[in-house]
Formats: structure tokens, C-alpha cells, sequence
């Protein structure tokens, strides 16, 4: 996993556990045969991939109102 991504992502995403379970459920996502979001110039991880796609807005995290009521 590059470090940088991690970064920038992190700068999106500033809650930690939450960026972990984004990047976990897209590497699964990824690992069961989903397409990637991005276009694939170079050969990267699953976790890369996932990086990515939070950093160019590809996967946003959405709030759940109801959790709050």
C-alpha cells in the first residue's frame, strides 16, 4: 500500500476506522470480481485501487441519518 494514497485519502477521510472499513470493503469487492472505477495505467494493489478511488471520488461515504434518531 502506498503510502502517499494513504494520505491523501486520509485528508478526505479523516476518521481512521472508518477509511480502514471503506478500503476493506472495496478490497473485497475488488477480490470477489468487481471492476475497478478507475482506469488501470499501472499495476497496483487492491488497496491501491481502493485508495484511489476515495481519493478522485469515485466511493464516498454517505451518513446514515437514521442512525441518529
Amino acid at each position: 500500500m502506498k503510502t502517499e494514497l494513504v494520505e491523501k485519502a486520509s485528508e478526505l477521510i479523516p476518521d481512521a476506522p472508518t477509511l480502514i472499513n471503506m478500503v476493506s470493503k472495496r478490497v473485497h469487492q475488488l477480490n470477489n470480481g468487481r471492476s475497478p472505477l478507475i482506469p488501470m495505467m499501472e499495476r497496483l494493489g487492491a488497496a491501491d485501487i481502493a485508495l484511489t478511488e476515495i481519493i478522485e471520488g469515485k466511493i464516498v461515504l454517505v451518513e446514515d441519518e437514521t442512525a441518529e434518531e
